[in-house]
């Protein structure tokens, strides 16, 4: 019987200092009752008995009900607004990719610039001539592996 009057008293002192630190740190705008101060003054000089009535009224909820409580994502103007300033900027980068395409299609398209050729007359850019030979650098030669 000792040994268990022993194990509760152990549990006791730890749920009591348990308590003192939750009190001690607890979120002051979450604490129900009285000041945080008398809650650990409370919980210090009335051990167990303080310690519950801690965790049963000074502790408050995490939300309480018609309070500021969670609200879902399509709710929360917060969110919203940061959904809007994703989607701008997606649009911005698709904009500025195509643009950077367009400017790259122009270099090998007929709507764009033409180089004067040796007279100074307009000139069709030419595609870039492709060594079609298997001796071609980093084609594959005879041997399968790359030349270059």
């Amino acid at each position: 019987m000792l040994r268990v009057w022993f194990v509760v008293g152990i549990a006791a002192v730890i749920f009591w200092i348990y308590a003192i630190a939750d009190c001690a740190f607890f979120d002051r705008s979450r604490i129900r009752g009285v000041s945080r101060g008398w809650w650990v003054a409370i919980v210090v000089l009335i051990p167990v008995i303080g310690a519950i009535l801690w965790f049963i009224i000074g502790r408050g909820r995490a939300y309480r009900q018609g309070g500021k409580g969670p609200i879902a994502p399509d709710d929360d103007p917060d969110f919203l607004r940061g959904l809007r300033a994703d989607a701008e900027q997606d649009e911005r980068i698709r904009r500025l990719e195509q643009e950077l395409a367009d400017l790259d299609g122009d270099d090998g398209k007929k709507g764009g610039p033409k180089k004067a050729g040796p007279k100074g007359e307009p000139q069709e850019p030419q595609e870039p001539k492709h060594h079609d030979g298997p001796d071609a650098t980093g084609e594959a030669g005879a041997s399968g592996r790359p030349n270059g």
